[in-house]
């Protein structure tokens, strides 16, 4: 198959791994945009596997379709997205990705002990919380989101 030829929906799941329905439901949400044939068939561009392997990766690393989709929407459609286009979402998405793992890291290290969720139920929580004081700070983990 030549660069410049279309793929069917099942090739272009072949080719991603992605089941049909789940291209079509990338496709409601706008991230691929299929051509149509006179019988209404979708055909894909080949760039789309790339789009579509960059939604996999995006969403393990715990994004969200509608943060991906909004950084898709600004790549160009009708042709491959270029070195360029590529870091300059990478960019956009290290400082997302960066303060993940400053979450999973702070969760790590303070797992065993108080999380400042306000239950005080932990003996420790008293030398860590006293009177739940982390309270002042919000609901939820404090310990661990701030």
């Amino acid at each position: 198959m030549r660069g410049n030829e279309l793929l069917s929906i099942g090739d272009l799941a072949a080719r991603t791994g992605l089941s049909v329905s789940a291209i079509r439901f990338y496709e409601r949400r706008g991230l691929v945009e299929p051509i149509r044939t006179s019988g209404n068939q979708r055909r894909f561009l080949r760039s789309d596997i790339r789009r579509l392997s960059f939604v996999l990766i995006a969403q393990k690393l715990g994004l969200t379709v509608q943060e991906i989709a909004a950084e898709l929407a600004h790549l160009p459609q009708g042709r491959t997205p270029t070195l360029a286009d590529w870091t300059r979402i990478s960019r956009h998405f290290r400082a997302e990705i960066d303060r993940r793992i400053a979450l999973l890291e702070r969760t790590r290290e303070k797992l065993d002990g108080c999380i400042g969720c306000g239950c005080l139920s932990l003996k420790k929580c008293g030398l860590y919380n006293p009177d739940d004081r982390a309270a002042a700070e919000g609901a939820g983990p404090r310990y661990l989101l701030t």
